[in-house]
């Protein structure tokens, strides 16, 4: 190995700096040259590369998004897409490449390596839905930055009695609102996972209240069938029946931004240097993850296109905890 590509796609998640940086000094530790690809799959195919050393990945460990850039890319689907940055890296010298990124990322990495060319992932997505790794990157600052939310809007929600819901982001996994609900202190979480009524979420609420409750907080899936509008819809049209209406707050992308955890960046950091270790010991097709605290590798054709399962025991937990 002389030289390796490091590049990250999809949406972008706290702690892929730090990952990039790790990538890019242990590379160099081993002697071996490394290019940043801007802008994701894009880039391969518009050929914009750029030389990374271990001066040009200071000072990044702290910040969030990429300074590499992320970019969706349709062209990158089609044979000719692939054909086209596959002849760039070759054409550059690339001997491997090592993707930071989600599902849809290591799709494109598994593509990679049915062609033959020595690719690794490393898990980084906010929503924690990618098989082979128990949390990914990017999922402890976007909980650390819901649970904020959540202990502000409580304060408010209890000063003047009001029910709340809290939407957050998580696409079609329900990890992040399941995880956010326990630690936050909801009365309901709503997930895609599980199929919730909003006559539930009423009904739930409304329990909350006649227990005693200052307040009734639900924290809801993006993903879900009834998300924060269908739910205030539902509240405002029964308000009479129901007795309260609902307020919304949807985080939306805030919770991608900022700075990384301490965590993330040690987890972006463990899991760079795992990828490039990987890479030297001769092995590539796979995704580095976390899993019961240690780098693991998972072949990429069991990782894309699988659907990780919620923990069933935290799912009964925050039905416990809501009393």
């Amino acid at each position: 190995m002389k030289r390796i590509a490091v590049l990250t796609s999809g949406g972008d998640a706290p702690g892929m700096n730090a990952a990039v940086r790790a990538v890019t000094r242990c590379a160099i530790d081993l002697g071996w040259e490394v290019r940043g690809v801007r802008h994701g799959f894009t880039g391969l195919i518009d050929g914009d590369l750029i030389d990374l050393d271990a001066r040009s990945v200071a000072g990044i460990i702290h910040l969030g998004g990429t300074i590499l850039g992320s970019a969706r890319c349709a062209p990158f689907e089609t044979d000719a897409g692939r054909a086209r940055a596959l002849a760039v890296l070759r054409e550059r010298g690339v001997d491997a490449l090592v993707v930071i990124g989600g599902n849809g990322s290591q799709a494109g990495s598994l593509d990679f390596s049915r062609l033959g060319l020595p690719v690794v992932g490393v898990a980084s997505t906010i929503d924690n839905d990618l098989a082979g790794s128990d949390i990914t990157i990017g999922v402890d600052t976007a909980l650390n930055i819901a649970l904020e939310a959540i202990d502000r809007i409580k304060t408010t929600a209890s000063s003047h009695r009001r029910a709340f819901v809290i939407e957050v982001m998580g696409r079609n996994c329900g990890y992040l609102a399941l995880v956010a609900g326990i630690t936050g202190g909801a009365e309901v979480v709503v997930l895609p996972e599980v199929e919730t009524t909003p006559e539930q979420v009423a009904t739930e609420l409304q329990a909350a209240y006649r227990r005693g409750k200052a307040h009734a907080i639900a924290v809801v899936a993006e993903g879900a069938r009834y998300a924060s509008d269908a739910l205030a819809a539902f509240f405002r049209e029964n308000r009479e029946r129901i007795g309260f209406d609902l307020r919304t707050i949807t985080l939306g992308h805030v919770q991608r931004g900022g700075a990384p955890t301490a965590y993330d960046r040690l987890l972006a950091t463990r899991l760079g240097a795992g990828a490039v270790a990987t890479l030297d010991q001769g092995c590539s097709g796979v995704l580095v993850g976390m899993r019961q605290g240690a780098v693991t590798k998972t072949p990429l054709a069991e990782v894309v296109g699988v659907r990780k399962p919620l923990d069933p025991g935290l799912l009964t937990l925050a039905k416990v905890l809501a009393l």
